[in-house]
């Protein structure tokens, strides 16, 4: 019994102190630099339970389902020798996960509004969908390339460091020829990628990759796909606002 309530209780007592941060510095403003009180405050309450709540049992989620699944299916891949399947299957992951995030979609429909006031697309609702699916059509596609790349850089053995060196290079090459409306947009697409549907998967499928091939450290080689794919949309969300501009 006291094991049990132990399990219950680890999980809530984490996710209360990953947020206290921002309570506390919500609270601080409010207070102390506002100075007002806190409105709504039992609601407030309520919904700060319910978000403590939710993100303990999204994280045991995690641990119980999204990490096995994705170092079993990544040690299963590189134990066939499969390459080719591995590289569509990391593609994949990245994309799929990408395109169904909600972050994403509250950043591309917010862009494809700023751009139709801005007169950079007819302001009809067909044009506002069009812009913020293609909108997020590149950024899945440009996360999806940057996991293929990670994979075949932990398969190869290939420096970490090298790839996000020319990938912030690339980027400030490309600023310099980029709308600049869609700068503050690409850059805000890159943190789609530290979201929290994104990096459980991805870190797991390159945690379990790096174990599986022998040779390779999971600290040193396993991590580092979602620095990398922090970069990528970044780079394709800009050459996006190039083509359509």
């Amino acid at each position: 019994m006291k094991q049990q309530l132990k399990r219950l209780i680890d999980p809530l007592l984490s996710s209360t102190r990953d947020l206290l941060p921002i309570i506390l510095v919500i609270s601080i403003f409010q207070l102390l630099i506002l100075k007002q009180p806190i409105p709504n405050f039992m609601e407030i309450m309520g919904g700060l339970f319910m978000v403590i709540l939710g993100l303990a049992l999204f994280i045991k989620g995690l641990e119980m389902g999204l990490f096995p699944i994705g170092e079993s299916m990544a040690y299963a891949f590189a134990r066939k020798g499969s390459l080719f399947w591995l590289l569509i299957f990391a593609f994949l992951l990245g994309f799929g996960t990408t395109i169904a995030e909600p972050a994403l979609i509250a950043v591309a429909d917010k862009a494809a509004t700023l751009a139709a006031q801005a007169g950079a697309i007819a302001n009809t609702d067909e044009s506002r969908s069009n812009y913020a699916y293609w909108l997020r059509i590149t950024v899945a596609l440009s996360v999806g390339s940057a996991i293929l790349l990670g994979v075949l850089r932990i398969i190869r053995g290939w420096p970490i460091q090298w790839f996000i060196i020319c990938g912030y290079i690339l980027i400030v090459i490309i600023t310099s020829f980029a709308p600049k409306e869609i700068i503050g947009i690409a850059y805000d697409s890159g943190g789609v990628t530290t979201s929290t549907i994104t990096v459980p998967l991805v870190t797991a499928l390159g945690v379990g990759l790096a174990s599986s091939i022998k040779g390779r450290n999971p600290m040193i080689d396993g991590f580092g796909l979602i620095a990398f794919a922090s970069l990528t949309p970044i780079m394709f969300v800009m050459i996006y606002g190039m083509i359509v501009a």
